[in-house]
C-alpha cells in the first residue's frame, strides 16, 4: 500500500462503496477534478454508477471481490453507512478506507452510537437497550412513556422505528421493529431538528456548514433551510459538539451530526451519518465548495475548502410519491429561475424513495423556503390544474 499520508491527486482513481445519490454526487465533485471513480454495490445501473467509470456489481459479502475492488483504487470511502464493517476491513487491507473501519462500525448501529455519544459526554436522550417484550416494558418503566422503539442496526429514513405511548403498544412496536435487539429511547420534545455537516482532515482542520433547520415527514427529511433561524449560542454549541464528536471518532471525511433542540435551547444529538448527508444537499449550489467536494479534499488528504455560503438556501426532497399518477412537470420546475432541479437517474419511482432534490437560492431563508416549496408544488400537473 502507497503511503497514506501522501496526497491522492487528480488522476487518481477513487472507491466507493456504495452506490446510491451520495456516490453520485460524490463522483460528479471527483470527475469535475480530474479523478477516476470505481463503485462498489450489489446493484447495476446505479445513480453512481451511471457516472462512475467503472460500476462493479457484487455482494458486500463478498470479501475477494471487495479487496480485488480496492486493488484497483488508491482510497476507499463510503456513501451509505449500512455496509457491512468486514466488508471495509477488507477494502482495508489494500487500501486506505475513510473514515476508517470504526467509525462505520460505530454508527451504523445505534445502541453502539448511542452508547459512544453517552460514554464521551455528549448529550444525548435517555435510553435503553431491549432484546425483548419483558425488556421493553423494564425499560419503558425506567425512562417513561412515550418513547421511541428503534431496531439497532440498519435503520435509516425513519425505518425499524415504532413510538410507544402506553404498555398496550408493547407487542405491536416490538413485532413491527423486526429486531432481535432495539433501543429505546425517551421521548423528546423539541422545537425543531437542526444538523451539522462538517469535514475533518487527516492533520485535523475541521470546517464545518453552520447548522441548518430539517423537516420530516413520515420520517424522511422533507425540507432543509440553510441557514437555520436559531440563536447564535445554538449554532456555536452545535459546531463545538460536532467538532468533537469528529475528534473523537478520529473521522477522516465527512460526517453529520443531527440534533434535536428543545425549547430550552438545549440541544440533544440524535443521530450521527458518517459521510455527506441528504440535509447538506444545498451546498452543491449554495457553498463554494460542496460536501461532496469535501469529502473528496478529506478522503484524498488535499486541503479543506472553503465553506463560504453565497446566498440563503432551502432544499426539498422529491420522493417517488410526487410520480403518482404522472410524470412530473419538469418544465415546470424548470421555470422558476432561482431553482436547481437534481435527479437521481433511479430506474423507477415508489412511495418514500429518494428520486431527487430542489435547490432554491434567494435574498432571505424565507424567500428561498417559499420558492423551493412553491417549485415543487408546480411539479404536480393534478394539483395545478385543479
Amino acid at each position: 500500500m502507497k503511503n497514506a499520508n501522501q496526497p491522492i491527486l487528480p488522476g487518481s482513481t477513487l472507491g466507493v462503496l456504495g452506490s446510491g445519490q451520495l456516490g453520485r454526487m460524490f463522483a460528479m465533485a471527483a470527475r469535475r477534478m480530474g479523478y477516476r471513480v470505481h463503485t462498489f454495490s450489489p446493484d447495476e445501473d446505479t445513480p453512481t454508477g451511471q457516472v462512475a467509470d467503472v460500476e462493479v456489481t457484487a455482494p458486500y459479502e463478498d470479501l475477494d471481490a471487495v479487496r480485488k475492488f480496492a486493488s484497483g483504487v488508491s482510497v476507499v470511502t463510503f456513501e451509505f453507512e449500512n455496509v457491512l464493517a468486514e466488508t471495509a476491513a477488507a477494502a482495508a487491507e489494500c487500501a486506505p478506507v475513510r473514515p476508517s473501519g470504526h467509525v462505520l462500525h460505530t454508527t451504523q448501529h445505534r445502541l453502539r452510537e448511542k452508547t459512544f455519544l453517552s460514554q464521551n459526554g455528549f448529550p444525548v436522550t435517555a435510553f435503553r437497550r431491549v432484546t425483548s417484550t419483558a425488556e421493553l416494558a423494564q425499560a419503558a418503566k425506567e425512562i417513561g412513556l412515550p418513547a421511541i422503539l428503534k431496531s439497532a442496526g440498519f435503520g435509516y429514513d425513519g425505518k425499524g422505528q415504532a413510538r410507544i405511548y402506553s404498555s398496550a403498544d408493547f407487542e405491536s412496536a416490538w413485532s413491527s421493529v423486526g429486531a432481535d435487539e432495539a433501543v429505546l429511547e425517551a421521548f423528546v420534545d423539541f422545537e425543531r431538528e437542526v444538523s451539522v455537516v462538517a469535514a475533518r482532515s487527516l492533520t485535523g482542520d475541521f470546517v464545518h456548514y453552520g447548522t441548518v433547520e430539517n423537516r420530516h415527514k413520515n420520517g424522511i427529511l422533507d425540507l432543509t433551510i440553510a441557514p437555520a433561524a436559531v440563536p447564535e449560542t445554538v449554532t456555536r454549541n452545535a459546531v463545538e459538539i460536532a467538532r468533537a464528536i469528529l475528534e473523537s471518532l478520529n473521522v477522516v471525511g465527512v460526517l453529520c451530526v443531527e440534533f434535536f433542540l428543545r425549547k430550552d435551547g438545549h440541544l440533544l444529538v440524535n443521530e450521527l451519518a458518517p459521510r455527506p448527508h441528504n440535509s447538506g444537499h444545498f451546498t452543491f449550489d449554495a457553498n463554494v465548495t460542496s460536501q461532496f467536494e469535501q469529502q473528496l479534499r478529506a478522503v484524498c488528504a488535499l486541503p479543506l475548502g472553503s465553506v463560504f455560503q453565497h446566498s440563503p438556501a432551502a432544499m426539498a426532497n422529491l420522493l417517488g410519491d410526487l410520480w403518482e399518477p404522472a410524470e412530473p412537470d419538469w418544465a415546470a420546475v424548470a421555470a422558476v429561475p432561482n431553482v436547481k432541479l437534481h435527479l437521481y437517474g433511479k430506474s423507477s419511482a415508489r412511495p418514500g424513495r429518494k428520486m431527487g432534490h430542489l435547490t432554491a437560492l434567494a435574498v432571505t431563508t424565507q424567500q428561498a423556503l417559499a420558492d423551493v416549496t412553491r417549485a415543487r408544488y408546480a411539479l404536480q400537473p393534478a394539483l395545478t390544474q385543479t
